[in-house]
């Protein structure tokens, strides 16, 4: 991140955001013949987004508030386990690399020409992003999907992600989901508490991803207020509407922040490479992190080995 030196907060925040974690093949939740179908697919122009066919968009079923989803289906984590995994891809930073990136730094971020080329193989490869919403009702209530879907996720508030990511997705009719890092809005190359809302307004998802990034794995007592509850506050007061997702910081986890995220409004949780909790895989949700050395190539064959 491009940080003034004076913030030593900040700089912290961007060794944090750096994520330590790198894709790995995990769970494969997409069959032996899927994977094949997929990896030897030609690609499919004109058939992704605002371009979708009247029968893509035919077999995506309209996501239902997750109030309404009975427990028996939110708990029911065999079935849940049961369906195939949606490829969810995880950005940070979309800018060119300078000279002051490190090796492992430039895993976390992606030039935008890289950017604008991976957007493009995904939407020339038929994929159709999909929201929280959607993909909690698929997982615990088998609705319906569009075909071949995706989520695109981006973490940490980087203003980069609004000026740069946002109208990329737009020119394919894309929508995103932007994990919001607090104590950083409005600071210098951070997202201000407009863009955000302009984000919302225009359908993607604003999520809670801490308030300064603070491995959850570490939380007592009034920390579940500090970095959950009053960022999540600010979050709604800004958007006006219910966050009911989180990210967490370094996609680290455990059992035990399944049932204060619970406590506090959110029906599932997304971490990054490693396998889901066989209890509560909802409040694990895998994500992988794309870097900025693939190509679009690379990034196709990483989502097919993944998912």
């Amino acid at each position: 991140m491009k940080l003034p030196s004076a913030s030593l907060l900040l700089v912290a925040l961007a060794v944090a955001a750096c994520d330590s974690k790198t894709a790995t093949l995990g769970e494969a939740g997409t069959s032996s013949a899927t994977v094949e179908a997929i990896a030897g697919a030609p690609a499919e122009a004109g058939t992704s987004g605002t371009r979708a066919t009247a029968t893509d968009e035919a077999n995506a079923t309209p996501a239902p508030d997750p109030k309404t989803i009975p427990a028996s289906a939110t708990g029911n984590a065999a079935a849940i386990l049961a369906r195939p995994q949606v490829p969810i891809l995880c950005y940070h930073q979309v800018r060119d690399w300078t000279a002051r990136d490190s090796k492992g730094a430039k895993d976390y971020i992606i030039p935008v020409a890289q950017f604008k080329a991976q957007m493009k193989m995904l939407a020339d490869s038929g994929y159709h992003t999909v929201l929280p919403d959607q993909l909690y009702a698929y997982m615990t209530m088998g609705a319906k999907l569009p075909s071949k879907p995706i989520m695109l996720t981006f973490d940490d508030t980087d203003l980069d992600q609004f000026t740069v990511a946002r109208p990329t997705l737009e020119q394919y009719g894309f929508k995103g989901v932007y994990f919001v890092m607090t104590v950083s809005i409005g600071r210098p190359r951070y997202m201000t508490k407009a863009n955000i809302k302009q984000l919302s307004d225009e359908g993607n998802v604003i999520g809670s991803h801490t308030w300064d990034h603070h491995n959850v794995k570490k939380y007592q007592g009034q920390d579940w207020v500090t970095q959950i509850e009053k960022p999540t506050k600010t979050l709604e007061e800004i958007t006006g509407k219910k966050i009911s997702y989180f990210a967490y910081p370094f996609g680290l986890w455990n059992p035990q922040a399944f049932p204060e995220l619970k406590s506090r409004g959110f029906v599932a949780a997304f971490s990054l490479a490693e396998k889901r909790d066989q209890n509560d895989p909802l409040f694990t949700i895998r994500r992988i992190i794309a870097s900025g050395y693939w190509t679009p190539k690379t990034l196709r064959n990483n989502i097919v080995q993944s998912f």
